[in-house]
């Protein structure tokens, strides 16, 4: 089984470490990277600064919330980069407000998935999304 590069992007430290400890306890093989705001997270994308040498991730687990730059303007810097637009992107929400899902998709979001707030259903959701690389 080959190991998917993944970026994180996730403001809640919580949210964090459940993930991580999901994709561990699943033994999933991944590598794991993390950045907490949008800002970052295009940094990132764009190999800036501290990210210079970074691997381009083929999976974004990407928070709809986000501070600086929200989740979906990140989405829709992805989805509009000839260098980025094919990396899978998961949107993650809390949110099960139709519109917000709608506006998703139509941004080109590969997949919505609303994250329950009960821990086990949470890391049920986060070991599911190997399932899109």
């Amino acid at each position: 089984m080959r190991t998917i590069n993944i970026l994180l992007i996730e403001d809640n430290e919580g949210d964090i470490v459940l993930t991580k400890e999901a994709f561990e306890d699943a033994k999933i093989m991944s590598k794991l990277n993390v950045v907490r705001d949008g800002k970052e997270a295009i940094e990132y994308l764009c190999a800036k600064g501290a990210y210079a040498n970074r691997e381009l991730p083929e999976l974004l687990l990407l928070d709809i919330n986000l501070p600086k730059i929200n989740g979906q303007d990140v989405l829709r810097f992805v989805k509009t980069s000839a260098e980025l637009q094919r990396i899978t992107v998961i949107m993650l929400t809390t949110s099960s407000y139709e519109k917000v899902i709608t506006i998703t998709y139509n941004e080109n979001v590969n997949c919505v998935i609303t994250t329950p707030l009960d821990i086990t259903e949470f890391l049920h959701v986060v070991v599911c999304t190997q399932h899109f690389c």
